[in-house]
């Protein structure tokens, strides 16, 4: 996964007020913190901060003038419900060579047997990897998957590395066969119903 470097600043103005002023000016309230240092409050750019985010757990060199480089994860965000801008992001700081708890994403590939249908059971996987390696996705083949036929946690391979975190046990897809689709009503002729109304009024 590929490095993302965010020109940030440092900032000693907080509350909301604070933070609205950050936003008019087209930049993100955000928080480094983590190995037991004090909170760093910065200021990140909007546009860019907003294109690295889309990608999950992204790793980001934090940039401040004056100061080292830091390599951080984002481990909370915060964004407007209606517009999607970024409201508030906590960053965790991290080192090179240091595994980290993420959730990835998994990518279904292929297609299961003629007849059988598909049921993601789950759309991540916990792993345990490095701080520099993260995968970008976990990807599971289900070309040729019978109905009936399940995929465990444990049975994935895994990007090495990469130590599954989630029970091995844990259900991740299944097949079944298509839903059989009810019957359609009976139509009832008009004339069938008039008749039944009038053998009521009799």
């Amino acid at each position: 996964m590929a490095e993302i470097i965010l020109n940030a600043e440092e900032r000693d103005e907080f509350g909301k007020g604070a933070a609205r002023r950050i936003r008019r000016a087209d930049k993100v309230p955000a928080v480094l913190y983590g190995h037991g240092a004090d909170p760093v409050h910065l200021t990140l750019p909007g546009h860019e901060a907003l294109l690295a985010l889309r990608q999950e757990n992204a790793l980001l060199t934090v940039r401040v003038a004056g100061a080292e480089d830091r390599l951080a994860l984002p481990k909370e965000i915060q964004r407007d419900p209606i517009k999607g801008f970024l409201r508030h992001v906590d960053l965790l700081l991290v080192e090179r060579g240091e595994k980290v708890t993420v959730e990835v994403p998994i990518e279904f590939a292929g297609a299961p047997a003629p007849g059988g249908v598909i049921n993601e059971e789950r759309t991540h996987l916990t792993l345990q990897a490095e701080a520099t390696n993260i995968p970008a996705r976990i990807e599971v083949s289900v070309e040729g998957l019978q109905i009936g036929a399940q995929v465990a946690a444990g049975e994935i391979p895994l990007p090495p590395g990469s130590e599954l975190e989630d029970p091995a046990d844990a259900l991740v897809l299944s097949v079944s066969a298509p839903a059989a689709e009810e019957p359609p009503e009976p139509a009832v002729e008009e004339g069938a119903e008039d008749g039944a109304a009038e053998d009521g009024a009799e």
